[in-house]
């Protein structure tokens, strides 16, 4: 079934297999969505990600990070920019949950942070925040 939301898609898959305590989750490719998986990597938000070519289609496989008592890494992650209504921001992006929590952008400069995206003074479309 075709998806029309690709974001929503891989943030709710991430959150979904979060919930469920699965280890991995697999994910269809898009270069958005391996640079999405790679921001969530160096933030310390999952274990690690990795491009499997198969015979139909490549996929990204997730894996999750847990702390010591089970708990996810990822306390909450949501869309912020919908194909309903778009969501841009500009360098005087405010900090989420006073700077705990990320905004994820995609500007000029590829996908970034919030904190990134104030300190290089560019703005985007803020696709989802995430704890």
């Amino acid at each position: 079934m075709p998806v029309t939301d690709s974001i929503a898609d891989f943030i709710t898959r991430i959150r979904n297999a979060g919930r469920a305590r699965n280890k991995t989750t697999d994910i269809p490719y898009s270069k958005l969505r391996e640079n999405m998986s790679q921001l969530l990597l160096e933030k310390g938000y999952i274990k690690n990600f990795t491009v499997i070519t198969t015979d139909k289609f490549p996929i990204i496989r997730v894996e999750l990070k847990y702390g010591a008592t089970g708990e996810s890494a990822i306390k909450e992650i949501t869309r912020v920019s919908k194909p309903g209504r778009r969501v841009y921001d500009g360098k005087d992006i405010k900090k989420y949950l006073g700077g705990l929590g990320l905004y994820i952008l995609s500007s000029s400069k590829g996908i970034i942070t919030d904190k990134e995206a104030r300190a290089q003074g560019v703005g985007g479309e803020v696709l989802f925040r995430i704890y």
